[in-house]
């Protein structure tokens, strides 16, 4: 049994981890218009911007963010790294590869099905940034990111085997974007069972945006975590419904596979600023630990249990058989 993580600032042990939040982003950029249209970019400004956002989550007691920010999201460690070198928290990078629909064209003519077929490439790269780094930044990812949707299209499907065949290969675990209003986290837990995967090893995300149990407790009971982390996006589920749902999870006696985030980022380039802040005011950093918990406390959850989601669960889910 392996109890060590990797972060950005390096190896350490599981137990070091503190209190965590699974889902949160540094960062997510359309990083091809960023380079071409360098105006809607102020480096210096949005790294400074990044730090002040992770101190205040620093000063509200949390050790550790979960970020899973893959190709498609415009990762870059380097910026990552320049943040983490001015804020004393922990960032968990990921590998994989985001997409509702279609491949990046890169991958379109290599790999299984494909004109020139051979190899998935992607089992390559992914198991590269597991074993031996992200790009020249020697940081080496923890786990690894799938997304579905809508439905599951070709494109869809290959990443997903791909993510579970390097997860074999490396014992990284799994995290899948998922839409709970499809009921598409069931999907994904059968395609990545098909491949082998230990559902235990797996957190189904976003299933937090759906207050129906039934549902839920049908991701919980095949044996995946589930994903409360979108706390703050109440346009999509309503705050008292989300923290509704996860206190009867807990007194039904689910709290061992829930974990809580927001899904937040210090800057997302898909929304104007201000638009996203008229929107969804709470969708930030510091929302759970000042809303969500005293809200959940409310309702009967207990300290105890509130450490587990946000404690121990996080160092099961990256302790590797």
């Amino acid at each position: 049994m392996t109890r060590t993580v990797d972060t950005v600032r390096g190896e350490m042990d599981v137990d070091a981890l503190g209190t965590v939040l699974m889902h949160e982003h540094v960062f997510v950029l359309s990083e091809e218009l960023r380079l071409n249209y360098p105006e809607y970019w102020d480096e210096d400004e949005r790294v400074a911007d990044a730090v002040d956002k992770l101190r205040a989550l620093k000063e509200r007691g949390v050790d550790t963010i979960v970020d899973p920010t893959v190709l498609g999201l415009g990762r870059d460690l380097a910026r990552v790294r320049r943040v983490n070198d001015q804020v004393d928290i922990n960032i968990v990078a990921a590998t994989g590869l985001y997409t509702y629909g279609d491949l990046p064209f890169f991958l379109h003519h290599q790999g299984p099905g494909t004109t020139f077929g051979g190899d998935e490439p992607m089992v390559e790269m992914f198991t590269r940034d597991i074993e031996e780094g992200i790009a020249d930044t020697c940081v080496r990812a923890a786990f690894l990111k799938c997304a579905i949707q809508d439905e599951l299209t070709p494109g869809v499907e290959r990443v997903m085997r791909a993510v579970a065949q390097t997860h074999l290969r490396t014992g990284a675990p799994i995290t899948v974007h998922t839409n709970p209003h499809c009921g598409n986290g069931l999907i994904a837990q059968r395609v990545l069972r098909e491949e082998g995967v230990d559902l235990r090893q797996v957190v189904v995300g976003h299933s937090g945006d759906s207050s129906d149990l039934d549902h839920l407790v049908a991701l919980m009971e095949a044996g995946s975590f589930i994903g409360m982390d979108r706390f703050g996006l109440d346009l999509l589920l309503p705050f008292e419904e989300r923290v509704d749902t996860v206190a009867e999870l807990c007194r039904r006696g689910y709290v061992d596979q829930l974990v809580l985030a927001q899904d937040a980022s210090c800057y997302i380039d898909w929304f104007p600023v201000e638009a996203k802040e008229a929107a969804a005011p709470n969708w930030h950093f510091t929302h759970v630990h000042d809303d969500v918990l005293p809200a959940l406390r409310d309702r009967g959850v207990t300290e105890a249990q509130i450490t587990t989601m946000l404690q121990s669960n996080p160092r099961r889910y990256f302790t590797r058989p």
